[in-house]
């Protein structure tokens, strides 16, 4: 199979890809500061609707899932009318577009939330990590919270509001972050769910509040609209799991059965996770190959494609540079250089003002 194989359309449950060359979710922090998306996010958003599917950056569900200064949210009317304007933007240039449920969990700061919330987490286990602070400092993180059951089932309704929020602005569907150190992901993981309680403790336990999240998102919307993503063994953000088959293997036999849109698998080289986990999945498969490795080719997407191991595959850093990437990756052509020195800073600078082909 020849690159030519990622410009062939394909489905994923509701939604119909017309290439399987899929924009992955990147934090930009150019929201407002109540989290209310930006006339320049439409811009940026629409500049890319020449992807198969563009998966927005990741957007709280509730004020006490925000991981850092200007993440976008999508709790209220406010944010609903904001994102609605960055769909119709990206539907009007050709698009798909679904929005990314992501609840910082523990990751976050109080100075860093516009409500002043500590972060709560499965277990009060402190991140060392420094988030972003509205003065362009960054700071360690308190020691959170660890989550009642109130806490759990409040984050699992806001997630499903959130989905609902989501359709109203007009998505074509929503993806369940699980992955990369975010909430659903600390009840996966070892070093950050040290419960003993059903939400902890054995695989049954890991695999709850992913799981409840899922079907409350699938019930909002539909299962046909809900995608989520996993990226197992990924020790990014300070994540550690040390079995990953099981808790992997028993998530996706619980999963596979909902009949979801889609799953985005991340790879990982201490765990072959499309071989181990794609024939357990009956659904459509977007993989991501370049997490932790070098950028994504358009031969190494095709190769996975033809392998068998996905149906498409999603690319970071080549959307990140490139509004025209499919155009890009089609012809061979390069990419612009990136400007990290405003990955994170609000304005169009590093952001919308990366040129196309011509």
């Amino acid at each position: 199979m020849t690159a030519n194989a990622l410009f062939t359309p394909v489905g994923a449950g509701g939604l119909r890809l017309p290439n399987r060359i899929v924009m992955a979710p990147m934090t930009r922090l150019r929201a407002a500061v109540d989290g209310t998306p930006t006339p320049e996010m439409a811009e940026y958003y629409a500049q890319r609707a020449c992807a198969g599917l563009i998966v927005t950056e990741g957007i709280w569900p509730e004020p006490a899932g925000q991981s850092e200064w200007r993440v976008p949210g999508l709790s209220g009317e406010r944010h609903v009318d904001g994102w609605r304007a960055v769909t119709a933007a990206v539907h009007a240039a050709g698009g798909v577009v679904v929005a990314q449920l992501m609840h910082g969990g523990r990751n976050g700061h109080p100075a860093a939330r516009f409500d002043g919330s500590t972060p709560a987490g499965p277990s009060a286990v402190a991140k060392t990590e420094p988030v972003h602070l509205p003065d362009g400092t960054k700071a360690v993180p308190p020691t959170p919270r660890a989550m009642t059951r109130a806490d759990i089932d409040r984050a699992v309704a806001a997630y499903a509001t959130a989905a609902a929020n989501a359709v109203a602005a007009g998505f074509d569907g929503v993806e369940i972050h699980a992955a990369n150190s975010y909430l659903p992901h600390q009840f996966l993981a070892d070093n950050t769910n040290l419960r003993t309680d059903e939400y902890g403790g054995g695989v049954a336990g890991r695999i709850r509040f992913p799981l409840r999240v899922a079907r409350a998102v699938a019930d909002a919307v539909g299962a046909a609209r809900t995608g989520i993503r996993l990226s197992p063994g990924n020790p990014q953000f300070e994540m550690r799991e040390s079995d990953l088959a099981p808790v992997y293997r028993a998530l996706l036999g619980e999963l596979d059965p909902l009949g979801l849109a889609y799953l985005h698998l991340t790879d990982d080289d201490a765990y072959p996770a499309l071989a181990d986990l794609r024939p357990r999945w009956s659904g459509t498969l977007i993989a991501n190959v370049g997490e932790n490795r070098a950028p994504t080719t358009a031969e190494a997407a095709a190769r996975v494609i033809a392998d068998g191991l996905a149906d498409a595959v999603s690319f970071g850093r080549g959307f990140l540079v490139n509004p025209d990437l499919p155009y890009r990756l089609r012809h061979g052509l390069s990419w612009n250089p990136l400007d990290e020195a405003h990955l994170y800073t609000p304005g169009p600078v590093g952001y919308t003002d990366y040129p196309a082909v011509g």
